[in-house]
């Protein structure tokens, strides 16, 4: 499994229902809204390098309200449970 974190910049006024239309396509797992610089951030997860491509150039962009995208391709997972780990190491 691929994962793919895409930065969305949206018409201000149209957020909610980019952030809807994002969230229906095949191949994004959820969509949030926040707060900064961007609008929206859409995570992919795709079984093929390519699929990336057929998801954010093919349909992502070109939903009606999408003003620039910034893709992020994740290369390796830390779960909470080793994160937790990471940080505890010496600290008895």
């Amino acid at each position: 499994m691929i994962t793919a974190i895409v930065f969305v910049q949206a018409e201000t006024a149209r957020i909610p229902e980019v952030a809807e239309a994002i969230a229906a396509l095949d191949g994004v797992s959820e969509v949030y809204s926040v707060t900064g610089q961007i609008d929206l951030i859409a995570l992919i997860r795709v079984a093929r390098h390519d699929d990336i491509a057929a998801v954010v150039a093919d349909r992502l962009n070109k939903v009606e309200g999408v003003v620039d995208t910034e893709t992020h391709i994740a290369y390796r997972a830390y779960s909470r449970h080793d994160l937790e780990a990471a940080f505890s190491i010496g600290l008895d």
